[in-house]
């Protein structure tokens, strides 16, 4: 293991899980029960990575205090709905996720999830007890907020040059850049891999594996 990396912190949407597609159904399917126009699919998966209160502001400006409490359930309750089948993960995930571990690295999570959620897809893959912290949107700040990092951090006791946020999101690679730490995007989650080259990612990966192999080479 090479020294300057001891933390690994991963997304969980469009990096792990393969569920971009659900988010954007669910996201119209409560759209449509609250009768507000539905937003293209681009300008969903543009805000896959916030808390959800934060992405149906960002995409529903208008809405207000009593209407969004009735807007989140629509949208857990289709997602959900959706998720009887869990997400799949993307292909390599939990092969390279088990030899990074193996090898000595400390794994967490840093999700735009609910923890009700995240505690689902978990139990799901029979990760309960797999990464060393899991922090949930709905229990700190929202990405891009450094917060969620910085309590992963100190979890872990780790110094923010020895952890690397990997995303898929310009949420996450910000909230990685205000907490002082790298980053490694993936092209094949929500938003394109040229918006997230703007951030400056020590790394970017089309398949997830290439991060352990990169990670190898470092260590020789």
């Amino acid at each position: 293991m090479h020294p300057d990396y001891k933390l690994l912190i991963f997304d969980w949407d469009g990096t792990l899980a393969n569920s971009i597609e659900r988010i954007v159904e669910a996201m119209h399917a409560a759209s449509d029960r609250m009768g507000f126009a539905r937003c293209d699919d681009m300008a969903v998966k543009g805000i896959i990575g916030l808390g959800l209160p934060e992405a149906i502001r960002s995409l529903y400006p208008e809405i207000d205090d009593l209407a969004l409490p009735a807007f989140r359930q629509h949208y857990a309750d289709h997602y959900i709905a959706l998720e009887a089948e869990p997400s799949p993960l993307f292909d390599g995930v939990a092969a390279t996720l088990d030899a990074l571990r193996a090898e000595g690295y400390r794994l967490a999570v840093a999700t735009g999830k609910a923890r009700r959620g995240l505690d689902r897809v978990l139990r799901s893959h029979g990760w309960d007890d797999y990464f060393d912290i899991t922090r949930a949107a709905d229990e700190t700040a929202s990405k891009p907020h450094p917060l969620m990092l910085e309590q992963i951090l100190a979890h872990c006791n780790m110094r923010p040059d020895q952890a690397l946020m990997v995303g898929d999101s310009s949420f996450d690679l910000q909230m990685a850049r205000n907490a002082g730490m790298g980053s490694v995007a993936v092209s094949y989650g929500a938003q394109s891999i040229e918006a997230l080259r703007a951030f400056e990612p020590c790394l970017a990966i089309d398949h997830f594996p290439e991060l352990h192999a990169w990670l190898s080479r470092r260590a020789r």
